[in-house]
């Protein structure tokens, strides 16, 4: 599916996305509630995808939270509409933060009508306080990066 379409990155960990009547707003197009939920299904489709699940957030007591999004909407999608969302990992520090782009292509006509950035922080479940990234994290998520792997 990844050949078929423009994607702006390499290797995109990709879904599909059915629009049904929930995701349509009084515009008649998809709701931009609806755009967000979908990329933090996207998100955690690839981070379960990548070996790391809520449970591994939960036991090493540290997760990975959303600290700034950025939404563009391009053109509208509509009900009935195929979407094929990709993500990729664009920047991890090892650290602390790691940094997501979201891309969504309409199935009909090959049109990109949604992209998305997402920058994460590493905090401690327990309190919420920034902390470095476990030794886990580090070993899943820096090596899918695409800024890791270009090095």
């Amino acid at each position: 599916m990844s050949d078929q379409f423009n994607w702006q990155y390499p290797e995109p960990f990709i879904t599909s996305w059915e629009i049904q009547p929930q995701d349509i707003d009084h515009y008649n197009h998809v709701n931009n509630v609806a755009y967000l939920s979908q990329q933090e299904k996207l998100a955690w489709a690839h981070s379960r995808a990548l070996g790391l699940g809520f449970e591994h957030y939960q036991q090493a007591g540290r997760g990975m939270v959303i600290f700034r999004h950025e939404l563009n909407y391009l053109k509208p999608a509509l009900l009935g509409d195929t979407l094929h969302c990709a993500t990729w990992i664009t920047q991890c520090d090892g650290k602390i933060t790691l940094s997501r782009e979201f891309q969504y292509i309409r199935e009909s006509d090959g049109e990109t009508v949604y992209r998305g950035h997402t920058q994460f922080a590493c905090v401690k479940l327990a309190s919420g306080a920034p902390t470095r990234m476990p030794k886990a994290f580090v070993d899943i998520y820096l090596p899918a990066c695409l800024a890791s792997q270009a090095e």
